[in-house]
């Protein structure tokens, strides 16, 4: 298949164009390299899918309407996946225009492209963050998420609520994807794992918000990736479905931490702290539909997964 991947030089959207690109698929990657987090990072992911004769990087930004349009028209897409976004629930809080920008007008132009251009089936990126102050573990498909505790957590909303309206007026499939907590090599420096190997190796202290009292679904990006594949091989089983992408398996905070110091050989200086605005205070998976519709199964433990991922870290960052 021709697959347009936004979002390409991100963290998911680089490791699902690499696997895409190795079975033969043709990839239009896009993305905007804006300066959310170190570019270089995003340059040396990009590194590794451009010697692939089958890869085409567009740079643009997808709330770009005429850019987004002129994409759509020019090239003959079959699939979509839709990984651009801004990131970053902390982020949100200080920064919100960004918000509406990427998440929402750039994905009305990628809802848009997809009715125009006869694309049968737009997967999407959406979040465990939309569960926001919802008690009830583990998170189902089921439960109620209209209580965001984020301005990421409500774009991320408004985009299902966006590709329900358009896949019960135009008839093409979409299906959500709720990612929780994702991990791994080539990962997102704002993230827990990139912060806090960072300061354990520099010997300084790292923050633990809510006391270090939270739990978090880690998912190790391999399993990501496993599960996107599956849902994009696998015609839709309706216009519109939502799916929970986890590792079912929740850990500790401060288990996650001790894991991190046995594979850097390292111990951390923590600073407890109360909890921050936009955190939810747990998060934990029901996968049981993407199990039972995808025969999806996550297959990595935390401690293999943290292992190779600091493999990567001292590779990429100390040599």
């Amino acid at each position: 298949m021709k697959i347009l991947v936004t979002g390409a030089a991100g963290f998911i959207g680089a490791a699902l164009s690499l696997r895409l690109l190795e079975r033969g698929d043709d990839v239009i990657g896009v993305d905007n390299l804006n300066y959310y987090y170190d570019i270089n990072l995003k340059h040396a992911r990009l590194a590794r899918l451009t010697p692939y004769k089958n890869f085409k990087f567009v740079q643009c930004n997808i709330a770009d309407r005429a850019a987004m349009e002129n994409l759509f028209a020019t090239e003959k897409i079959e699939r979509v996946v839709n990984l651009a976004a801004q990131a970053g629930v902390r982020y949100s809080i200080t920064n919100p225009h960004v918000y509406a920008e990427s998440n929402l007008m750039g994905f009305l132009n990628i809802l848009e492209g997809c009715r125009n251009h006869q694309i049968d089936h737009l997967i999407y990126a959406s979040s465990s963050s939309v569960y926001g102050a919802n008690t009830k573990l583990p998170f189902s498909t089921e439960d109620g998420v209209d209580n965001p505790v984020s301005l990421y957590a409500a774009t991320k909303k408004a985009n299902e609520l966006m590709a329900h309206s358009y896949s019960h007026l135009y008839g093409f499939a979409t299906t959500g994807l709720r990612f929780f907590t994702v991990y791994g090599e080539w990962g997102r420096p704002d993230m827990s794992p990139f912060i806090f190997a960072r300061q354990i190796l520099a010997g300084k202290p790292i923050d633990l918000f809510n006391y270090g009292n939270h739990q978090r679904d880690f998912t190790y990006i391999d399993d990501i990736v496993e599960g996107i594949l599956r849902v994009i091989d696998k015609p839709a089983k309706s216009p519109y479905q939502i799916y929970n992408i986890g590792n079912s398996h929740p850990e500790q905070l401060l288990t996650f931490v001790e894991i991190l110091e046995k594979h850097l050989g390292k111990t951390a200086v923590k600073n407890l702290l109360p909890l921050q605005a936009g955190d939810v205070q747990d998060t934990y998976a029901d996968v049981s539909d993407l199990m039972c519709d995808f025969d999806y199964s996550p297959k990595t433990p935390l401690d293999i997964g943290i292992e190779k991922f600091v493999h990567w870290y001292k590779a990429f960052y100390e040599n």
